[in-house]
């Protein structure tokens, strides 16, 4: 059974990521992700926003409005953050996908 997530959220997310060179979209937690290289960037699920903003932003990440722990399978992923998708006004939302970008910027290619 899939989970139903927020295709408005999504498409904001693909207009924005479009023409960006190295990403895909696949299926991931239930909705939409998106991956630069190989490595998951964000991701929409149900009405959240799912950020990779890495092991040494976290803290800072949580600190922010809406955002809290992506723990999907139980335990908190580290690293990563959902961010309440009624905080995400352009605004926001630009500033959590340009620090996903920048993170994953780092990482090697899969």
């Amino acid at each position: 059974m899939s989970v139903a997530f927020d295709e408005v959220l999504a498409d904001r997310v693909r207009e924005r990521l479009r023409g960006r060179t190295g990403v895909t979209e696949k299926e991931m937690f239930g909705g939409p992700a998106f991956l630069t290289y190989g490595n998951m960037t964000i991701g929409v699920h149900e009405d959240d926003l799912i950020v990779r903003v890495g092991p040494e932003a976290t803290s800072a990440a949580l600190d922010r409005p809406g955002a809290r722990p992506f723990d999907l399978p139980g335990r908190p992923m580290r690293g990563w953050v959902l961010v309440a998708g009624n905080h995400l006004d352009d605004e926001h939302l630009d500033r959590w996908l340009n620090e996903a970008g920048a993170f994953v910027a780092t990482l090697d290619p899969k």
